[in-house]
């Protein structure tokens, strides 16, 4: 594939994404106390160059003047996200850096793009103990909410660096370790699953739906299917299953989307689904490395795609 078309995907995907109003989402019409559409905007369009590097990673990879194992897909996040908090002051961007870096690589590694979840999965395995370490670094730099204290391989000990060594911990293996924790590690560890899934509910729902319209329908499903492992990290699992609860009553019509928006931020970000936001904004990559356009037909943006 065209190294910019997939710098240009992954980039347009997060902007869809956070652009889109989405209940419990910051919105181009909702911003948080501590985190506005313009941290993601800033953080978001600063790492194109570590897009760009990591496409041309995988070049070298493709042609073989690279190991797999020498991606170093773990400095590529860890800069990622230091460009981004050099920008702006907020965490707007981790998972969804954590998604789209090794997915932009695997498309270029692979023959079409229902391949480039399995390639991506193929580099992470070949991973190695370094790459754990700088990811680990990028958390600290990151600070996600809600990341948990004294567990195996705490991310905020000294000692786990240590301990990741000697179990010989790699991006695959730390995955399988915190996937029931972060959606976005069990994403890795399924070949992108669910964003392929989502992407391809996308793809019917724009046919009949303007695409804010669209984004809405498939997140309010993601939402009425999983719990959202970021507000189980923050709130707790009874909070997540309420959340979920919610969203289906919405999609059943008993609860209107006024009142579930009311609901979802009525503790500020507490209820903010920040994974499913991450896999939608991924999915829209796809879609986008696709061949998504819009058209505008009566003041409203339509998605078109431009090959099936």
């Amino acid at each position: 594939m065209d190294r910019w078309n997939v710098v240009r995907a992954f980039l347009l995907g997060p902007l869809l994404e956070v652009v889109l109003p989405k209940p419990g989402n910051v919105s181009r019409y909702h911003d948080f106390n501590d985190l506005t559409i313009y941290n993601f905007l800033f953080a978001d369009t600063a790492i194109v160059s570590v897009y760009y590097e990591a496409v041309r990673t995988a070049e070298f990879v493709r042609s073989g003047e690279l190991a797999p194992s020498d991606s170093g897909i773990g400095t590529l996040i860890k800069r990622a996200v230091k460009i981004s908090k050099s920008v702006q002051d907020a965490n707007p961007n981790f998972g969804v850096i954590v998604l789209g870096i090794p997915l932009a690589m695997g498309a270029v590694l692979s023959k079409n793009l229902m391949e480039a979840g399995k390639k991506a999965g193929e580099l992470i395995k070949s991973s190695t103990v370094r790459d754990t370490m700088e990811l680990y670094q990028a958390v600290r730099m990151a600070n996600p909410k809600g990341i948990p204290s004294n567990v195996k391989y705490d991310v905020y000990s000294d000692s786990s660096f240590e301990e990741l060594f000697r179990d010989r911990v790699n991006l695959w293996r730390l995955a399988e370790i915190s996937c029931e924790r972060e959606l976005v590690f069990c994403e890795w560890l399924t070949g992108y699953e669910l964003t392929y899934k989502t992407a391809e509910r996308l793809f019917q729902l724009i046919k009949k739906l303007p695409l804010e319209d669209a984004v809405l329908r498939a997140f309010l499903e993601l939402l009425s299917e999983r719990e959202d492992t970021l507000i189980v990290r923050k709130a707790g699992k009874d909070e997540a299953r309420l959340v979920k609860e919610m969203a289906g009553a919405v999609l059943r019509g008993e609860v209107s989307i006024e009142e579930f928006e009311t609901f979802m931020r009525e503790n500020g970000d507490l209820r903010n689904p920040g994974s499913l936001a991450d896999v939608i904004a991924t999915s829209l990559s796809v879609l986008s490395l696709g061949g998504l356009k819009i058209k505008v037909v009566n003041g409203r943006a339509w998605g078109v795609m431009e090959q099936p």
